[in-house]
């Protein structure tokens, strides 16, 4: 079984805020994939489904993210999963917004719910990073983690959330680098056309006479 997790704060004031794009996300793989009704254990809201033949779990702590260690300390004990059987879905501030990576262990870089989880079940999980860019000042880095979206992010939010959705199943397969070329290629702008050169009308000489 494969938990996948999705990293946001509880209730309709956090709901747009750059913080949950994790439970955006995580929301949008439920939708596509069928999951099941949501229902309450781990300290949070889980959905259970299956895809490709995988049972997976998504759960969304809703102990606030600098609990979210405990939320995934119990399922993981629950299910007697191993690591690699763990997915965080997260915002990321240093990259770009937009951009997606997903890796291995690693540090918290300063994101309290990696730093819950990593006290509680160790560091070496699957973590999916999306970019949701930095302020520039760390001084502003809270309230702009804590502050919505603004309307015009939503011509990238839209696209990338449906692409995590999309490519989850090779997620799933565990082909972390399928799934990231995969949400590029559905993310990438569409190139813009040339200009052909004039074609002469038929029966014309090309001069337009």
């Amino acid at each position: 079984m494969l938990l996948v997790v999705g990293l946001g704060n509880p209730g309709p004031g956090y709901a747009n805020t750059r913080h949950n794009i994790g439970f955006m996300a995580v929301d949008a793989i439920v939708r596509r994939h069928g999951f099941a009704a949501p229902r309450r254990g781990f300290q949070g809201e889980t959905f259970e489904g299956v895809v490709d033949g995988e049972k997976v779990l998504v759960l969304k702590p809703t102990t606030y993210m600098n609990q979210s260690g405990n939320a995934v300390g119990a399922a993981m004990r629950f299910y007697k999963l191993a690591l690699d059987h763990i997915v965080v879905i997260h915002d990321e501030l240093d990259l770009g917004p937009g951009r997606l990576k997903v890796k291995t262990g690693g540090g918290s870089a300063g994101h309290n719910g990696l730093k819950s989880i990593t006290a509680h079940i160790g560091p070496d999980y699957r973590r999916v990073r999306v970019g949701i860019d930095h302020p520039g000042d760390k001084d502003k880095v809270t309230g702009y983690v804590l502050n919505n979206f603004a309307k015009a992010d939503s011509h990238w939010i839209d696209p990338l959330i449906d692409a995590v959705a999309d490519a989850f199943p090779l997620l799933v397969k565990g082909d972390d680098p399928g799934f990231m070329t995969r949400v590029a290629l559905l993310t990438r702008p569409p190139e813009s056309k040339t200009d052909e050169p004039a074609k002469a009308e038929p029966g014309g000489d090309g001069n337009g006479l």
